[in-house]
Parts: structure tokens; sequence; C-alpha cells
């Protein structure tokens, strides 16, 4: 009997922040499954904006119904999960969004939770699905690195500003975890848990956590 797949799917268009979603994976490539991370060729070349988000969506519904024969959960690999909810009307299986499941997760963790965002245009975007989650009370803070996506490829300076974010987050905003509030961090993940001395949480992972679990506890 093959193995489940789980596919994950950057909205964005960017390769190299698939490459590093699928970096993200490696702690979980020991298991029986069969992971595959696709790129949204249609999508924005970024998502920063509301705008950005909503232009993601159908290129990405096209892109998970063509995979939907073959994938035993799907997971939106991007912070603001755009269409998650439209997605899981469409497709049998699972559908998890990194946003939520990393939220979910800090909670388990930390009664005050901060979140790192690449860019401050993001913010308000994210806080407004804070609030439509109901977890909004629990984020104590979120703050910008005021980065673009394609300069995390620069990863020392990424975390030299991580770094100083996450300890502002912790001291002046009383944060005790953090979240990576964008994929294609993971392989800052647990430098930026050192440097801060608090639970820093990776959203790709969450989610392929949670997935994981949801395979198995049907099988």
């Amino acid at each position: 009997m093959p193995n489940a797949r789980i596919t994950l799917v950057n909205p964005n268009s960017l390769a190299k922040v698939t490459e590093a979603i699928d970096r993200a994976v490696a702690p979980f490539r020991r298991l029986p499954l069969e992971f595959r991370c696709l790129t949204s060729a249609d999508g924005p070349a970024g998502i920063q904006t509301q705008a950005e988000a909503d232009a993601s969506i159908a290129p990405l519904a096209r892109l998970v119904r063509q995979e939907a024969a073959g994938t035993d959960a799907f997971i939106v690999a991007c912070f603001s999960d755009p269409g998650l909810h439209g997605l899981r009307d469409l497709v049998p299986v699972p559908v998890l969004g990194i946003g939520e499941c990393s939220v979910l997760t800090a909670m388990g963790m930390a009664a005050r939770i901060g979140v790192i965002a690449i860019a401050g245009a993001a913010i308000p975007r994210h806080l407004r699905y804070f609030r439509a989650m109901g977890v909004a009370d629990r984020i104590c803070g979120e703050l910008a690195l005021d980065m673009k996506v394609s300069e995390l490829a620069d990863a020392e300076l990424a975390f030299q500003r991580m770094a100083a974010v996450g300890r502002t987050l912790r001291d002046a905003h009383g944060a005790d975890a953090l979240i990576m509030g964008c994929a294609g961090m993971a392989d800052l993940r647990g430098r930026l848990e050192d440097a801060c001395g608090v639970p820093v949480v990776e959203p790709t992972q969450a989610a392929v956590g949670m997935a994981v679990g949801r395979i198995f506890s049907r099988a």
C-alpha cells in the first residue's frame, strides 16, 4: 500500500519560498508519508497586502483541484491562509493553513504570543484574521521585519532582524512564545529560539504536525 501524501502549496510564485517550505518538512520525512511541495505558478510574486492574498486564491484553488485525487491532506503554506475555508469546500480531504495551525500550536505553549511578520503591510490583515479566529486576546503583539520575501535569501540579515524583533516582542510586549509569521523561515527557527529564550513556532512545521495527526488518527 502506498504511503499517504501531504501536499503543501505555496500560494505565491516564488520557487525559492517553495524550496524553503520543502526544507521545513525535513524533520517529518522519516515518517511513512510522502510530502510534495508545489508552487502556484500563477499566483502573485509575494503575498503582503490583502489584494495579493485575494489574487492568490483562484490559482491556488485550481492547483488544489488538480492535485486532489492523489492527496490525503493539503497545507496552504502562506501565513494568511488565503482561501482556506473555500478550499475545504472543494476537496474531501483535510485542508490546513499554516497561520491557523501555528496559532493553535503556540496557544498550547504559552499565554502571550508574539508574531514576527515580514512586512508591516501584512499586519492589519493578520490582525483581522486573529479576530476572526477568536484568538486576538492571546496575541500580545505583531511586529514586522520590514523585509521583502525575496530578501530572506540573506539568512544572516534575516536572522539578525528576526532576533531583534523577537526580543522586542518578548521584552516590550510580554511575549512568552513567538510565531515566525511567514513560510520559508524554518532554517532559522532553532537559532531564533536560542537567541530569544522562548519557544518559537515555525508555521509550516506546525501545520505538518497537525496534518500528520489527522492522517494517522483516521488510519
